[in-house]
């Protein structure tokens, strides 16, 4: 049993994403990690070429900018290379360029991939997810934060990324999964108001027409941390590859964690997930068939 990794990158350095930390994330539990850049205007390649790791595996792209409603080009360069992957690998890890995989989580991981290596009709494994926002002191609590998602797909190719590449699927079919006990941390909302305000401007030719780009390009400098429904103070520890980073945080962002912006609809469904942990009404991108 072989697992590769693959993931895909553009302008890593110009919006401060954590893909070396991404990366290095995945290392300890993959034979092969199949790094897709995309044409970057920053120093991209020579990033992750830093990192030195015989495992990785650099190819290069040219995103198609006729792709531009829903990320949908973000699902083009995911197929793109989860193709590049070869047939001497029973499973293909996922991760995007602002997702980190913890170390505590490195048994479950590969016990599952052993487990349902030969049980064919499991093609994913389902992760649990922790979404930080603002800084590394926050995470979203609310139904707007998707609570799990695919990261671990079988190496078929009849699999391909789903929309904007949140999840995958078989055609239309909901891709049938087993649960995995570990979490990725997602830490895409956590930047300085003003690169979050840049990275938003500088990636949303990929989500808009013309008008709502005009309209985003004329916002304001700094983004405003302070439009979350609901947010909870994060207890854990975070994953080891993200040490130095959360080190150089040079921001403050001060949230009110009482603040909870619910219509009554939600606030019912909110507080019964609290209650109960059951989060009804729930979209599944993916269909449970091993727990």
């Amino acid at each position: 049993m072989k697992i590769a990794g693959f993931t895909i990158i553009k302008n890593a350095v110009m919006n401060d994403f954590p893909i070396v930390e991404a990366i290095r994330s995945l290392l300890p539990v993959v034979d092969e990690m199949i790094v897709l850049i995309g044409d970057s205007s920053d120093e991209t390649t020579a990033l992750i070429e830093a990192i030195g790791d015989p495992k990785i595996k650099i190819h290069h792209s040219v995103w198609n900018k006729n792709l531009r409603k829903g990320g949908a080009v973000l699902a083009d360069e995911t197929n793109k290379a989860f193709d590049l992957i070869s047939s001497a690998h029973t499973w293909a890890f996922y991760i995007q360029g602002d997702e980190v995989v913890h170390e505590k989580y490195y048994p479950a991981i590969r016990t599952a991939c052993e487990q349902f290596a030969s049980d064919t009709a499991v093609q994913g494994l389902l992760f649990k997810y922790k979404h930080f926002y603002g800084t590394y002191d926050y995470v979203g609590d609310s139904r707007k934060w998707y609570a799990h998602e695919i990261r671990i797909i079988r190496n078929n190719k009849a699999i391909s990324a789903y929309r904007d590449a949140q999840g995958f699927r078989i055609g239309k079919a909901k891709l049938p999964v087993a649960r995995i006990d570990a979490s990725i941390y997602h830490y895409g909302w956590v930047k300085s108001p003003v690169q979050m305000r840049k990275k938003i401007k500088e990636s949303s030719v990929y989500w808009n027409d013309d008008t709502q780009l005009e309209k985003i390009k004329s916002s304001p400098a700094d983004y405003d941390f302070t439009g979350f429904d609901s947010l909870e103070k994060f207890t854990g520890t975070h994953p080891g590859v993200m040490l130095n980073r959360i080190q150089r945080q040079n921001w403050i962002i001060d949230l009110d964690l009482s603040q909870k912006k619910f219509s009554f609809k939600n606030k019912c469904l909110y507080y019964f997930e609290k209650l109960t942990g059951i989060r009804p009404f729930d979209f599944k991108n993916y269909k449970i068939i091993r727990k």
